[in-house]
This record gives structure tokens, sequence and C-alpha cells, in this order.
């Protein structure tokens, strides 16, 4: 009998334990949850041999980052911690909330029409003309938007978007899903071009967002990293792309989240 109730306890451990939420000093470090809760985002580009310096203590965020340091060798990065607040009164997300998020963000198309503000051309300017989820990076056939009432741990989908400033591409995105945080990533599939000079080569760029559970907030992180081709007059104008680009990838997914959190309409 009691080595029955050990097995149990040890059962109901290994269950638990890696679905406990933490809180946002625990998740990201006291100075920078001060940062974060003043701020609500946090921005930091590198150029030249970058280290990302905002990652949660989250361990598939900071596996797959590290595995994407090591594989593309990257010469910049841009990384951004922003703070989504659940409404009033909200603790750890239910099993339920996590799942609709999951579909939303699988949720492709949406990403058609998003805009960011262009430094370079000091207007709003579009993102994605198109976005479609396609049957395979050969194929390209059209799909709608995939939808799972029990996500599974690891889904993998390719995309056709095509691009303002980069063209018309090919991408694979990856999600994971663990209790505590949902990750999804973008890889290149063709080379990306700016004014028919190639400065993303293929599998040169990699690209993370991060929804994690951190009690009356989520917090997502975000990061691109890419291998870009050396032009010099270019390297800085791209590190700022990157940038702002990212903001607007982080304004999508909190509008995702609000879907979820708020009950906002499209």
């Amino acid at each position: 009998m009691i080595k029955k109730g050990v097995i149990l306890f040890c059962f109901l451990i290994s269950v638990v334990m890696p679905g406990l939420t933490l809180s946002l000093e625990e998740l990201i470090g006291p100075d920078l949850a001060g940062e974060l809760l003043r701020e609500g985002m946090i921005i930091k580009l590198q150029l030249k041999n970058p280290q990302p310096a905002l990652i949660p203590r989250n361990v598939p965020v900071g596996q797959i980052v590290d595995n994407i340091l090591n594989e593309l060798n990257p010469s910049v990065a841009a990384e951004s911690l922003y703070l989504y607040k659940k409404p009033s009164g909200s603790t750890a997300w239910s099993e339920a909330e996590r799942n609709a998020l999951y579909n939303e963000v699988l949720s492709l198309s949406s990403l058609k029409g998003l805009q960011y503000f262009s430094s370079s051309r000091n207007k709003m300017w579009t993102f994605y003309d198109t976005s479609m989820v396609i049957d395979g990076p050969e194929s390209k056939n059209p799909l709608p938007d995939p939808f799972y009432s029990v996500p599974p741990r690891e889904l993998t989908l390719y995309a056709r978007q095509k691009d303002e400033t980069f063209g018309d591409n090919i991408y694979q995105y990856t999600y994971h899903v663990r209790q505590d945080s949902l990750v999804l990533t973008q890889q290149n599939l063709t080379n990306m071009s700016y004014k028919h000079i190639t400065l993303v080569g293929k599998n040169k760029l990699r690209s993370l967002i991060a929804a994690i559970d951190a009690e009356s907030y989520l917090v997502i992180y975000a990061v691109s990293l890419a291998k870009i081709i050396s032009v010099p007059l270019f390297n800085q104008r791209i590190g700022r792309a990157f940038s702002t680009r990212l903001e607007a990838l982080l304004t999508w997914f909190s509008g995702r989240a609000d879907l979820v959190f708020q009950g906002a309409g499209p």
C-alpha cells in the first residue's frame, strides 16, 4: 500500500510541476519586470555577433533560441518583451483559454493587411499583402487556417506570404504547446530580396514569438534572428526594419489575445 502511495505521489508531482505558473519576477527577473511594468514593452537591436538578452526563464523558449543561435550564427537580432495584462481578476490561464489562443495564432490569414510604421518611409506601411496557409513549399496550394480542439504538442505549417519589403516568400511555421506557454517559430524557405538584392538567404531567418503565462499577465517574447548579407549601406536600415516589424507582430499577437481574454470582436 505504501509503495502504491509513493508511486501515485510521484506521478502527481510529475504532472503538476511542469505546469506551475511563474510570477513575472520569476520569469524575467526583478529588474526587467520593473522596466516592463513601467514601459509595457522593451525592444533591443543588436548587430554583429548578437546575444539575445531578454529571453524568459522558460525551458522551451530558451532551448529553441539556443538551437537557433548555434545553427544560424546570426548577424542581426531584434528582440522584445511585451506585457499583456489579462482582464482584472484573471489568474493562470485555463486550458480552454490556452487552446483558444493557440487557434487564434494558427490563423495566419489574419496577418494579411497588418501594418507597421516604416521609419525609412516615415509612414504606416503594409507588412503582408497576402498571407495564407499552403499544403507544402512545392505545391503551394492554399488551405484554410487549421483548427484543433486539442492542440498537438508540436505542429508544422507552411505559409505563402507576400511581404511589401521582401517580396513573395514561403515560410515554415512550427508551433510548440506546453501547459504554461505557446511558442511559434518562423523560418524562410526562399531567398528574401530587397530592390532585387538578396539580403537574407534561404533558411537564414528565424523568428520566434512566445506567450508565457505569468499569473495576471502574459509575457510575450519575440525575437528575429537573421544572417544577412553584409551591405554597409543597408545593415543599420535592415536592423531597424526588423525591429519595427517585430513590433507589428507583437501588435498582431496582442490582438489575437484580445479575442480570447477580452471577448473582442473581429
